[in-house]
């Protein structure tokens, strides 16, 4: 059987560096010419809250052959189109395609492979690129886990080896409901991550004072709203309701939402949104996919969401130059 991460960037980096390390071959391919190399000479060496360096087998896409049964999808979505159209000349007839990326990107990828080719995986942990070869684990390492499912009922001939390779890390819950589940990583990434990109600061910087962390609460309180109107439930993450726990309908449970919000991140408070580390590299971010997925749904079912098209907006104007990621941008939320 051949697995293969494409787009293995901070987060596929540590995944293969753990499904290696448990002796299982797995190919990392990226773009980056200077991180493959360093993966090819020095291993991949995984820092942060944990340490250890691991020999992986890495290749830029122009050295991809044959084809693979299991292709882990960690790109970013904005060319998804393409990507998938490639990658699906390397998929085997009956392979599967697992795709990490934020938002809800399952059903433009079936509309190329077909339902039962494609897999969905949230990732509740984070990652940050530190040097070619050198990727930190943000995350405490009791946070590490992934939730696993599908939008087609019947279920890939590979989906318990998908399972098996994830669990190499981490704990696997696999997901009935698993739209439910992307809709609890998409509102910890409209909130946190959003706010870590406009802010220029870390999960935990971002839910810290009271300024920045009203504004987080607004943004989850939208994601809850629209999920409620569109009879969407949310599942758990990690086992904790985090609708129950940050929702609100009165006052006190608001005091209480607002309170709790740095407690509930405080296992990723050092993580830095991966939109972050793209407008520092000068590059385009997913907000569109992210933010942009929520006020598009909200559109969809007749519901505003003001604080996500104002995240959606100010880092647009970041990508275009005109602001620079700060605490200054908190000013924008308060027209």
């Amino acid at each position: 059987m051949r697995v293969a991460i494409y787009g293995a960037g901070s987060l596929g980096t540590i995944l293969g560096a753990y499904i290696s390390k448990a002796g299982v071959p797995i190919e990392l391919i990226n773009r980056n010419k200077a991180h493959v190399q360093a993966l090819q000479n020095k291993g991949a060496k995984v820092v942060g809250t944990v340490h250890f360096t691991q020999p992986v087998v890495a290749y830029t896409p122009e050295e991809m052959s044959g084809e693979y049964d299991i292709l882990f999808l960690m790109t970013k979505q904005q060319h998804n189109a393409e990507v998938v159209e490639m990658l699906k000349n390397f998929l085997a007839s009956d392979g599967v395609l697992v795709t990490f990326q934020n938002g809800l990107p399952e059903v433009q990828i079936a509309s190329i492979l077909g339902e039962e080719r494609v897999m969905g995986c949230t990732v509740a942990w984070g990652a940050t690129m530190q040097d070619a070869g050198v990727c930190e684990l943000t995350s405490a390492p009791d946070a590490l886990s992934f939730s696993l499912g599908a939008i087609s009922e019947r279920r890939s001939k590979h989906f318990d080896k998908v399972k098996e390779l994830l669990e190499m890390m981490g704990t696997v819950d696999v997901e009935d409901n698993f739209i439910g589940t992307r809709w609890s990583k998409l509102l910890i990434n409209a909130a946190f991550s959003g706010m870590s990109a406009v802010l220029g600061c870390t999960f935990g910087e971002a839910a810290g004072p009271r300024s920045s962390r009203r504004v987080v609460q607004a943004l989850i309180k939208e994601c809850i709203d629209v999920c409620q109107v569109g009879n969407i439930r949310i599942e758990p993450v990690q086992g904790k309701d985090i609708v129950k726990l940050l929702n609100y309908t009165n006052a006190w449970k608001r005091a209480f939402s607002f309170f709790i919000i740095p407690i509930a991140i405080r296992k990723h408070a050092k993580l830095k949104a991966s939109m972050l580390q793209d407008l520092e590299k000068g590059k385009q971010t997913e907000v569109d996919a992210i933010n942009g997925a929520v006020s598009e749904y909200g559109r969809k079912v007749g519901f505003p969401t003001p604080m996500n098209d104002r995240v959606v907006e100010i880092i647009h104007r970041i990508e275009k130059g005109e602001l620079r990621p700060s605490f200054e941008n908190l000013r924008y939320f308060e027209k």
